[in-house]
């Protein structure tokens, strides 16, 4: 057995809404429920129609019932038996119309008096109380062609005796009246359901018309078109909207293609001066094998090396920031030995002064991003200082608050949300002689905003100061 050709066979077809647009998806709903809508919308009119019709039948039968037993009531006591059958039948021609019928009939149920049309016919029924007021039927009487009739009967005691009324009219206009409507609906409600179906068809089509613009534009835009944008439409409803989203998608794709483009370009330069630098120092010791490098040669060899690592090192962590964010770990972390370590490293490696007020804070986070954190905001104080640097740590109404201030030349009002982008060195040419990656701030930016926190540049009369602000840990 080929089982490879039933499986084939066996695939479940397509779903609808995969074969045909929304267009015709939304025109074909449209017309399904104004279809049932109009089926019961007409099967309720027929029955409203036939309903009030046979409510007019039964007004006139029972007027007639009324005209019957007045004229009764009317027939004096002690009338001759001829004359009583003279004012019977006078009574029952007089009620008679066309379509209507009446029997009269004596409390033993013997036929007084009846219609023309039913000459010669027995009672139509059994003799009734007064009591039991008027009881209706519908029944098929032996008139002509034995038409349907909505027959009403009912008893009244007059001077001359009891007698039973029978009035009885014919449905036929009200079958006729209702076959008259069922035409014009069978012919309307075709049209109806057509006229439906192509006015939702071509409405859908024209709104949809801004989608297939919007569709076609972003089909068109490439990888090296961002800067266009889709068309917004005057209507301000959810295509609007959605083309407005739309265009917001693309202006963060064409910044963040920006910002790559600059990254990479940015990246490169930094890399071209240490990897320049070790390979010439690689060609002198390939065009001189049995030579050594001098001890400056070295000293510079190990400089450009380790600022590469720091520079790759960087590079890596913000990579890292951008692709799935900067992992948290969840340590207990001691802000005061952080600044500690780098007030003692500080004293031992410049002659700078260093003015620290550290208190015992504690923070909730990882301990090597923190300490790295920590570590580029003093190295950035440290190379702008001129002879002071300033650290404090300090607890803050459930905040823990880092500040690193030095007095050097300061950061510019314009430039305190810029010195935390990534290679922006507000001096270029002295930053990087003096061993500067354009990351650090980067990197304490990512980090911060990592453990819950936010890093500022903040008024200090003279020099720059940056602060650090870190939910604290809770006592328990």
């Amino acid at each position: 057995m080929n089982h490879g050709t039933s499986t084939s066979s066996s695939r479940a077809p397509e779903p609808l809404r995969g074969v045909i647009g929304v267009r015709a998806r939304a025109a074909l709903a449209a017309t399904i429920i104004v279809a049932v809508a109009l089926a019961l919308g007409s099967a309720a009119l027929v029955l409203l129609l036939r309903r009030s019709l046979s409510a007019s039948v039964e007004a006139s039968v029972q007027d007639r019932v009324e005209e019957v037993f007045v004229e009764l009531e009317a027939i004096p006591a002690g009338t001759s038996a001829d004359a009583l059958a003279r004012s019977l039948g006078s009574t029952a021609q007089s009620a008679s119309r066309q379509g209507t019928v009446v029997q009269i009939l004596t409390a033993d149920g013997d036929v007084a008096s009846q219609s023309a049309d039913l000459e010669g016919e027995p009672a139509l029924g059994q003799p009734l109380d007064p009591a039991d007021g008027i009881v209706w039927d519908d029944a098929t009487l032996p008139v002509e062609e034995e038409e349907a009739y909505r027959v009403a009967r009912a008893a009244i005691g007059t001077p001359t005796g009891t007698y039973t009324v029978l009035v009885a009219q014919s449905l036929e206009s009200v079958d006729e009246s209702t076959a008259a409507v069922l035409p014009l609906l069978a012919i309307g409600y075709p049209i109806l359901v057509l006229v439906v179906a192509v006015s939702t068809y071509w409405l859908v089509g024209r709104s949809l018309q801004p989608v297939e613009a919007i569709r076609a534009k972003v089909a068109a835009i490439g990888g090296r078109q961002l800067t266009e944008r889709v068309p917004v439409p005057a209507a301000q409803d959810e295509i609007g909207r959605l083309a407005v989203t739309m265009n917001g998608m693309l202006g963060r794709l064409e910044a963040a293609q920006l910002s790559q483009r600059r990254f990479v370009a940015d990246a490169s330069h930094e890399l071209r001066s240490p990897i320049a630098t070790i390979k010439a120092m690689g060609e002198t010791v390939v065009a001189h094998p049995d030579g050594a490098l001098s001890g400056t040669a070295a000293e510079a060899f190990v400089e450009e090396a380790t600022r590469m690592e720091r520079l790759v090192n960087g590079l890596l962590l913000l990579a890292r920031a951008d692709e799935r964010g900067l992992a948290r770990e969840q340590h207990d972390v001691d802000l005061d030995d952080l600044l500690a370590a780098e007030r003692d490293r500080i004293r031992s490696t410049t002659a700078l002064t260093v003015e620290a007020r550290i208190e015992a804070v504690r923070v909730s986070g990882s301990s090597p991003q923190l300490a790295q954190a920590v570590r580029n905001l003093v190295d950035n104080a440290v190379r702008h200082a001129r002879e002071v640097v300033a650290l404090s740590v300090r607890a803050e109404d459930g905040i823990a608050v880092i500040e690193v201030r030095d007095d050097g030349p300061g950061i510019p009002a314009a430039d305190r949300e810029r010195v935390f982008d990534r290679f922006v060195r507000l001096d270029e040419s002295r930053a990087r002689d003096e061993g500067g990656t354009g990351l650090g701030l980067a990197i304490v930016k990512e980090i911060v905003l990592a453990h819950g926190g936010k890093v500022e540049v903040v008024d200090s009369g003279t020099g720059a100061a940056l602060r650090v602000t870190l939910p604290r840990q809770r006592e328990a």
